[in-house]
């Protein structure tokens, strides 16, 4: 069985984000990337799954500039076996990652598809939805648990009320939560074979996608600087306050 992991290069998780002068952009002079922390979780299950016997290849896609490369030999590291990475802008809307890994998918024939279930810089939360209706492939987000019984998939997902389990006939589109496993630490060894592995570029217009645009982002802003706390002498200050100028209580 074929797995294919989506990976997309992001801001890392520890970088204070800052916007730039203008409101044009996010300022990213001189800040680390590094792979998103939920497709990390994705490699990571999709090579679980090839030690357990269970997948027999693992591809590595990524949609985005030619720096993608740097964060496609980090899933190889982790222990993909091929890369692939359709070369684009830096930003492509979710939409358009959605058809260009259905075209990836056409062209390989994957019988599963794992993602992260959303990317920190944008947060959209839409690829792996938009993927399974484009393909028209059975799929289960936010999966905190995930096994191959007797050629079905078994997902456990988390929903608000709890955890619901769901089984899907293969080929199918997962994504991933935080509990479904924790990512390896990739070792200087596992770097270096990484650089002998095969990672092949293409185009959009190879692949026969349009990706052009459908938003116009007008502005970027960061969120408003948070007030400082107060104290108050006493229980009877505490609730004036908020009834008198937070207003969150009546009475």
């Amino acid at each position: 069985m074929k797995v294919l992991v989506a990976v997309k290069r992001v801001v890392d998780f520890n970088v204070k984000v800052r916007v730039k002068s203008d409101g044009s952009a996010v300022d990213l002079a001189s800040v680390k990337m590094s792979m998103n922390p939920f497709d990390e979780i994705a490699v990571e299950e999709a090579v679980r799954l090839r030690e357990a016997g269970v997948v027999s290849e693992v591809l590595a896609v990524s949609c985005g500039s030619a720096a993608s490369q740097e964060t496609l030999r980090t899933a190889l590291a982790m222990g993909a076996d091929r890369a692939l990475l359709v070369e684009s802008g830096d930003s492509v809307e979710p939409l358009a990652v959605a058809k260009l890994l259905k075209a990836v998918c056409d062209r390989e024939q994957p019988q599963l598809v794992i993602l992260g279930k959303q990317a920190i810089d944008d947060d959209c939360n839409q690829t792996g939805q938009m993927l399974a209706a484009l393909a028209d492939l059975p799929q289960a987000t936010f999966a905190s648990a995930l096994k191959v019984e007797g050629g079905a998939l078994v997902v456990t997902r988390e929903i608000d009320g709890g955890l619901e389990t769901l089984s899907l006939d293969l080929p199918a589109v997962v994504t991933t939560d935080l509990r479904l496993n924790e990512p390896r630490y990739v070792t200087l060894p596992s770097i270096m074979k990484a650089k002998k592995k095969p990672l092949d570029v293409v185009t959009p217009a190879d692949l026969g996608v349009d990706i052009s645009p459908r938003l116009t982002t007008l502005h970027y802003a960061e969120p408003a600087r948070r007030g400082g706390g107060v104290r108050v002498p006493d229980v009877a200050a505490l609730i004036d306050k908020l009834k008198n100028e937070a207003k969150v209580l009546e009475g």
